[in-house]
């Protein structure tokens, strides 16, 4: 009988693989399980669900870290997960592991992210009674509330990765290890670059002790943290220790002069405010909120369901979406 495209590619997988890869073959599989297809991968549908879902789409329009820049150059949610997806692949090849997986995890890893960046996050945290992680949140939307609630029905180790990528417990594979490397490098230097052309600060604000180490540009920077991880993984994903040193140094960094800086917190306030008055309202209001989170208000109430709709949101929808609810119009006379 001849070989599906699927299985020629699970072959290539188990010639060209480490051993320390996950393969395709081996996943533990779908929580309701599916035919496969003859021609992807597990992980190469996963990816393509990803890709082809709303909320994917709607990180055009989610803020990174500045709120509502003036320029088309500034990262968004979105540019900032291509640039994940490149590093991790680059790192996955070298090291021979599952370039698809990782994409996958990559391009999942922020789906559940609410407007206007961490500045949304901790907001909902905060109004939430059981709190809001982005992380978590990524892995509802996939699970729960995409497809209109019936979710996108992913692998076990691409949810593993997406709810492990920032902190807390490791993922189980050496992709999803990855990527909390390929966030991390990619927000920091992306971060650097857009509040340099925000004029916060300069290149040369960088302490030299840290440039000396890791590079005095962006691709400098991402060259030898990418290097650095190559070189030095094997059972697990690590990076040598002075290079590990120069970088947290570099984020510490960055938390004090760009992520707490007032110019780029000025505006934080007014989104507290924005989401509260909405999370209010929508829990006053269950019968505006979509269809397809009724299921939802049924079966985990109506702040869950709240708290599902805003952090959906894009920040230009939940501006329009406050406009309509709380900002009087104006009766226009034509005489």
């Amino acid at each position: 009988m001849e070989k599906t495209v699927r299985e020629m590619t699970i072959e290539t997988e188990y010639k060209s693989f480490s051993p320390y890869a996950s393969f395709s073959d081996k996943s533990k599989g779908r929580t309701l399980p599916e035919e496969e297809c003859s021609v992807r991968t597990a992980y190469q549908r996963d990816r393509d669900r990803i890709i082809h879902c709303n909320s994917f789409r709607r990180l055009k329009h989610k803020t990174q870290v500045f709120l509502s820049p003036e320029g088309d150059h500034y990262r968004t949610r979105l540019t900032h997960t291509l640039e994940v997806a490149q590093i991790a692949r680059t790192i996955a090849r070298a090291l021979r592991l599952n370039e698809d997986l990782t994409e996958a995890i990559a391009l999942g890893h922020d789906l559940g992210h609410t407007p206007f960046g961490h500045a949304g996050e901790r907001a909902l945290n905060e109004l939430f009674v059981l709190g809001f992680n982005h992380f978590e949140q990524s892995v509802r939307v996939v699970e729960k509330l995409e497809k209109n609630g019936a979710g996108l029905n992913l692998t076990y180790e691409v949810k593993d990765g997406i709810l492990c990528h920032t902190r807390g417990k490791e993922a189980e594979t050496l992709e999803g290890a990855i990527i909390r490397y390929a966030d991390k490098i990619a927000y920091i230097n992306h971060d650097i670059d857009d509040a340099i052309r925000g004029n916060i600060i300069s290149e040369a604000d960088i302490p030299k002790e840290y440039t000396d180490i890791l590079g005095d540009t962006k691709s400098k920077r991402i060259n030898t943290l990418v290097t650095s991880i190559i070189v030095n993984s094997d059972t697990s994903i690590k990076m040598q220790s002075d290079i590990a040193w120069a970088f947290d140094r570099l984020h510490e960094f960055m938390f004090s002069k760009v992520y707490t800086n007032p110019v780029c917190k000025s505006e934080e306030k007014k989104v507290e405010k924005m989401l509260g008055w909405m999370y209010n309202y929508f829990i006053s209001h269950p019968e505006e909120l979509p269809q397809h989170l009724h299921s939802v208000i049924l079966t985990e109430g109506i702040e869950r369901a709240a708290c599902d709709y805003i952090a959906g949101m894009t920040d230009r929808f939940c501006v329009n979406t406050f406009n309509r609810l709380f900002v009087p119009g104006f009766w226009v006379d034509f005489d």
